[in-house]
């Protein structure tokens, strides 16, 4: 298995542990709290992701660009960690797919205010947490644990979102527990491209090829979904179901390696300068 930037072995495989908290030790931790270093925590959830990828799909992708976060925070002398990431959420929308799995929402904002107290516990001030997946049940219950965690805890916890994110979750930019980046910029996609179409499938041939099940893409055509489609089949469960009978929304036939390495960078540049922003303002 090799670094697809560099030709390298990659160190640590796919392992979502690897250049994590998970795989430091307890005295390597304090250092880090002592040293002021700001926590990144990607939300993921368990999810049906076409027949083509993953289930860890939303897993993976906040891992990579908050790994390449991690890299442009230290080039601005900005000490980060990444927590191992969260992984169980809300499915309303492919709740009907097998491996979509359903958690109550209190369920998550009550974990999240608990791992917020236990980082505050070991010294640390500052956590941003990036989302992996859209529903909107899965995000309110995201925010709700944030702000609740935070405030409980006395942490400057934020989740770091794009303005067409906030904007559809309603979001409030003045919220302190909302971060909102610049626009990522790029070609916006014809159709919608949201659930394992080309945007996730070129990220994860970019960077975690081997889960990808390369031989189905050319078998698969592109939804072209509109904006009509699109709010029909975020009803979920049974609009879902019977919107996407393949469960994805998108072109998937067409990703390609340049382009997921595209996509990381430019949501790790945008993301990694909101961060520095609001740290200097903190600091």
């Amino acid at each position: 298995m090799r670094d697809q930037r560099s030709g390298a072995p990659a160190s640590g495989g796919y392992s979502i542990f690897h250049d994590t908290m998970a795989d430091m030790t307890y005295p390597e931790i304090a250092a880090a709290a002592e040293s002021g270093a700001a926590v990144l925590w990607g939300l993921g959830v368990i999810e049906q992701h076409g027949p083509h990828l993953p289930l860890a799909t939303d897993v993976y992708v906040p891992y990579a660009v908050l790994r390449r976060v991690k890299a442009l925070l230290a080039e601005s002398g900005i000490a980060s960690l990444i927590m191992p990431p969260f992984y169980w959420g809300v499915n309303h929308v492919t709740g009907r797919f097998p491996g979509s799995f359903e958690i109550r929402p209190a369920v998550m904002s009550e974990l999240i205010i608990d791992v917020l107290g236990s980082l505050k516990k070991d010294g640390f001030a500052d956590v941003f947490c990036l989302s992996g997946h859209g529903d909107a049940m899965h995000n309110n219950a995201l925010i709700d644990g944030v702000r609740r965690g935070s405030a409980a805890a006395g942490i400057n916890g934020a989740m770091v979102v794009s303005p067409g994110f906030a904007k559809r979750l309603g979001f409030d930019p003045a919220d302190r527990n909302v971060l909102v980046t610049a626009p990522e910029g790029g070609t916006p996609a014809r159709h919608p491209d949201i659930h394992a179409g080309e945007w996730e499938t070129s990220l994860l041939l970019g960077y975690f090829p081997d889960v990808v099940r390369q031989e189905i893409l050319p078998t698969l055509t592109s939804t072209e979904f509109s904006a009509a489609d699109l709010d029909e089949w975020r009803k979920g469960q049974e609009h879902a179901k019977r919107m996407t009978p393949q469960g994805y929304i998108g072109d998937p036939a067409v990703a390609n390696v340049a382009y997921g390495l595209e996509i990381v960078e430019r949501q790790a540049a945008v993301i990694a300068d909101a961060i520095a922003g609001r740290l200097g303002e903190a600091r």
